[in-house]
C-alpha cells in the first residue's frame, strides 16, 4: 500500500468505511445505501452524491472495482487493496474501543 492511499484512507470516513464493509460482497450504490441504513438503524443515510462520488474516487484509487452492470446498476466489489485498507481501519477502531474500555 502506498503512502498516498494510507494518508487518504486511514483513518477513514464513516462513508468510506461502510462502503468497503458492504462491498465485501458485490453490490451497487443503492444496495449499499440500504445496507448502511439498516446496519445503523437509520442513523446514517448516505446521500446519492456522497455515495457515487465516493464510489468513483475509491474505484480510481483501486480500493474497489467495477464487476458488471445489472439492470442499469453498476455492481462493485472490494479489491485486495481495499480489503487491506479496511482491515487497517478495523484494527484502528478495535484499538480505540479496547483503550476506551480499559480507561473506564
Amino acid at each position: 500500500m502506498d503512502a498516498h492511499i494510507k494518508k487518504v484512507y486511514v483513518p477513514m470516513t464513516e462513508t468510506s468505511f461502510y462502503i468497503l464493509l458492504c462491498l465485501r460482497e458485490p453490490n451497487h450504490g443503492y444496495g449499499i445505501v440500504q445496507m448502511v441504513k439498516e446496519m445503523t438503524e437509520g442513523d446514517i443515510v448516505l446521500a446519492p452524491g456522497t455515495m457515487y462520488g465516493s464510489l468513483s474516487k475509491m474505484e480510481k484509487d483501486g480500493l474497489i472495482r467495477f464487476v458488471r452492470e445489472e439492470e442499469k446498476r453498476k455492481i462493485y466489489s472490494i479489491t485486495d487493496l481495499g480489503s487491506e485498507v479496511l482491515n487497517l481501519e478495523m484494527k484502528r477502531i478495535e484499538r480505540l474501543y479496547r483503550n476506551m474500555k480499559e480507561m473506564r
